[in-house]
């Protein structure tokens, strides 16, 4: 059996949401936003317009179809927004871990772990986002 680390989201009401941890091992704070979108983790992640957040997908299922080859840093070809990941953490409802896209070379989580990004699966990402659209 694989030893998962648990991980925990506490925000600043002091709700907290305990998960398991993936991509690096270490805290990080800031604010939690959220996007709505069904496809394109790897673009969002590497938005600029995340800089500095920590992110959270609503839909459920994140990682099936990995993550492409690292680009050329000279190049701005896609799925890429930009050279790097933006967020400083990840929050998904299911992460899987086996990926089956033809184009993909590493899984989303080895992508966040050499990038040295945080991320935690098994929290409702529905009602977590709930939570901040009515309360912040």
């Amino acid at each position: 059996m694989i030893d998962v680390p648990r991980m925990k989201l506490v925000l600043e009401d002091g709700t907290v949401m305990v998960g398991a941890g993936f991509g690096a091992s270490r805290p990080v704070a800031g604010e939690v936003v959220f996007n709505t979108g069904m496809s394109g983790y790897v673009e969002t992640l590497t938005d600029p317009s995340y800089r500095g957040q920590i992110l959270v997908t609503t839909y459920p299922l994140i990682g099936s179809y990995g993550v492409p080859a690292p680009r050329d840093p000279k190049s701005i070809v896609r799925p890429y927004e930009s050279g790097q990941i933006q967020v400083q953490g990840l929050i998904v409802q299911n992460y899987v871990e086996a990926y089956s896209h033809h184009a993909a070379t590493r899984s989303l989580g080895d992508w966040l772990a050499t990038e040295g990004i945080p991320a935690i699966t098994g929290i409702d990402t529905r009602t977590l986002t709930r939570q901040l659209r009515e309360h912040g």
